[in-house]
């Protein structure tokens, strides 16, 4: 008798373990994401929602395997907090991973707006950019340029910033300091306040880690970036930045010239790519025109770009060599050349072989 009580017991006994197991197995493969595909879904939690409110919700929109494993994982784990908001979720997700966006709370904004600014674009082409993407005009953008209240206020807060933006000579006071980046706002009634220090906290980030060599520098942080946006036009397509920059270097040592085309152009307002420049615009004595004597051994009086910080960095340290001209072909290949006849012969050679580039 005793015999078959054990046997009873053992079936019982592992009947039950079986479906123990049978319940974990089922509870952790229902906790798994539902399938792979990772296209994003719109959530919306309303105001006053709980876990189990939106369990129903999650499983129509195909979200979930299974509403009871569901709740069994927030009973388990005791998750009680959820964030009301509009959420990006997908059928890749595991439960763990819903809960975990939903307990931190909403960070996917329907209305934000995600604009790109380019390394080497001048504040023109910012403010373009800024009116087409936001509700600002672009005359909104230079107003705020002119506002030296405003100016004195960055002055203030960014520690490479100085009164040298405050030159009324200066086309556009904060060109050289927006770092250029990919950078996400609100929605399109973001401010332009809000854009630039978005921009001047990322290159107070950029900048930081050479603190010390650039407050240790012969040259200001202004005059710094000022030839960092040359080096980033001239070198733009060239991993020969700090041998650019050792020419301008050189050249502003021996009093000469810097003689950059992308500052006349730049004097003159002109896209690089629009045309050939005048002989009146090269010749002009203009405050960022380094083709013209009268900056012999000068830089401009400001930025003519914003530059990546790769360019910064070819400023920063250059490379220490007895070149004072160089020229790049139409790949973006730079010869650098010690005399102006060895640089001629260099630019003849380029055209003889269809590597020099030629306006339409």
């Amino acid at each position: 008798m005793k015999k078959i009580i054990f046997k009873i017991i053992s079936c019982i006994l592992g009947v039950v373990a079986l479906l123990i197991l049978a319940c974990c197995i089922f509870y952790n493969l229902n906790l798994r994401a539902v399938s792979s595909d990772s296209k994003e879904v719109e959530f919306m939690v309303d105001s006053g929602s709980t876990y189990y409110s939106v369990i129903s919700k999650l499983k129509d929109e195909g979200l979930i395997r299974n509403e009871l494993t569901f709740k069994l994982y927030i009973k388990f784990n005791k998750v009680n907090n959820i964030e009301a908001g509009t959420y990006k979720l997908n059928k890749n997700m595991s439960v763990s991973e819903i809960v975990e966006v939903f307990s931190k709370g909403n960070t996917y904004n329907p209305d934000a707006i995600v604009i790109t600014f380019k390394e080497g674009k001048h504040m023109r082409w910012i403010a373009n950019t800024i009116s087409e993407y936001t509700n600002n005009s672009e005359d909104d953008v230079y107003n705020l340029l002119k506002n030296t209240e405003y100016l004195n206020k960055l002055i203030d807060e960014y520690w490479f910033i100085d009164k040298e933006i405050l030159n009324t000579n200066i086309y556009y006071s904060l060109e050289g300091y927006l770092y250029p980046n990919t950078y996400e706002f609100k929605n399109k009634d973001v401010t332009i306040e809000e854009i630039f220090k978005t921009m001047l906290d990322e290159m107070d980030k950029k900048l930081s880690t050479y603190k010390t060599d650039l407050l240790s520098s012969n040259y200001s942080i202004h005059e710094i970036l000022t030839l960092a946006s040359i080096v980033e036009l001239e070198g733009a397509n060239s991993d020969d930045r700090a041998g650019i920059a050792g020419v301008f270097y050189n050249r502003l040592n021996s009093n000469e010239p810097l003689g950059s085309d992308v500052t006349t152009y730049y004097a003159a307002k002109i896209e690089l790519s629009d045309r050939d420049l005048y002989q009146y615009e090269i010749n002009d004595a203009n405050n960022y025109n380094t083709r013209s004597y009268h900056l012999a051994g000068k830089l401009p009086i400001g930025s003519i770009c914003n530059p990546s910080i790769k360019s910064i960095e070819a400023v920063l340290y250059p490379e220490n060599h007895d070149y004072y001209y160089f020229v790049s072909d139409i790949n973006g290949k730079t010869y650098f050349s010690k005399t102006y006849n060895e640089h001629l012969s260099t630019r003849d050679d380029l055209i003889e072989a269809g590597l020099w580039y030629i306006y339409e």
